[in-house]
């Protein structure tokens, strides 16, 4: 077992980044952005990763992340999904703090398990819901109202990418951390419909989750569209609001006034408001029991989509209820 690594309270923190593909690599760049942080190795199983490491981020990688253990005083983890349990609870054990993108874990034992870790070792456990960074900024979570109905379309074209899982934990929980921070309460039932096309999971997901106080949120997640489309729609008592993610147009006629959606750099915001709990010891925007629970609900959604069956035409899928 690793030594456990005492975070420094002066001085440059040494981080470092496990998974430096499509999108862990620019959890390096925003690294290297930070004055306080020594971004000082990269670990990835890909050669090609490996060989242009050095001149992409100015510091050399390594294939296998346990080389790191005991090294650094906090790391970002963006390898794939089903590897994050046994990754972060090994960069915990060892003394850093993790911030991990989603999903948190693959199963709820696994989220509960590194959540206990966290608070036992005193260190910080983050998620990469970055999505709220974004939304935080227009001040709908600020809202004290419960909107009746939440609608959400998250759709692009097939890019390989994270399919050791299915949509709804690649794609679609983004969408369902947000539900929880505008719908709060426990979850009644969820109805789900799915397709199979280019991977061994599910590749399309329709759900409909229903709380205990009546509310209901419609999400509807696509990585094998034509075209990309992103946006949500929330019916409140008093008025809707409709946001279009990509062309940052807010329809609201509710009475309340809401700022513009500004694209910023939520991963920037992400990383630099880790480093931040890192050093303050504050509790980072997005807590893990808060990404257990979005969690929780698309594992819920998940076990009702695949019971539709891997090759039935989209026209043909039934819909399933799962109890919560």
């Amino acid at each position: 077992m690793s030594p456990i690594r005492i975070v420094r309270k002066n001085g440059q923190l040494k981080a470092a980044v496990v998974g430096a593909g499509a999108f862990g690599r620019h959890h390096a760049t925003k690294y290297n952005a930070l004055k306080d942080v020594e971004l000082i190795a990269i670990a990835d199983s890909s050669p090609e990763v490996r060989r242009t490491s050095l001149a992409n981020h100015g510091v050399p990688a390594v294939a296998d992340w346990r080389e790191l253990l005991g090294t650094v005083d906090l790391v970002s983890v963006a390898s794939p999904a089903t590897t994050h349990s046994t990754i972060v609870r090994a960069f915990l054990n060892a003394g850093a703090h993790v911030l991990v993108e989603k999903p948190i874990a693959t199963s709820i034992e696994e989220a509960d398990d590194l959540i206990s870790l966290a608070e036992k070792t005193g260190r910080i456990l983050t998620v990469g819901h970055q999505e709220r960074f974004v939304f935080a900024h227009t001040g709908l979570l600020d809202y004290d109202e419960t909107p009746l109905e939440v609608s959400c379309w998250r759709k692009g074209p097939w890019s390989g990418r994270g399919t050791d899982v299915s949509v709804v934990l690649d794609l679609m929980i983004h969408d369902l951390d947000l539900v929880h921070q505008l719908i709060p309460g426990k979850v009644r039932n969820v109805q789900a419909r799915g397709r199979i096309e280019k991977s061994q999971l599910a590749d399309e997901v329709a759900a409909a989750v229903m709380f205990d106080s009546g509310a209901v949120a419609r999400l509807e997640t696509s990585r094998i569209a034509a075209d990309r489309s992103r946006g949500m729609r929330a019916v409140y008592a008093d008025g809707v609001v409709e946001i279009d993610f990509l062309t940052h147009n807010i329809t609201n006629t509710t009475p309340r006034a809401l700022k513009a959606l500004e694209a910023g750099d939520p991963l920037a915001e992400s990383v630099g408001a880790f480093v931040a709990a890192v050093r303050g010891g504050a509790a980072p925007l997005v807590r893990p029991e808060q990404a257990r629970k979005a969690l929780e609900t698309a594992l819920l959604i998940d076990e009702a989509a695949e019971r539709t069956g891997r090759t039935r035409p989209r026209t043909e899928v039934a819909i399933y209820a799962a109890a919560n």
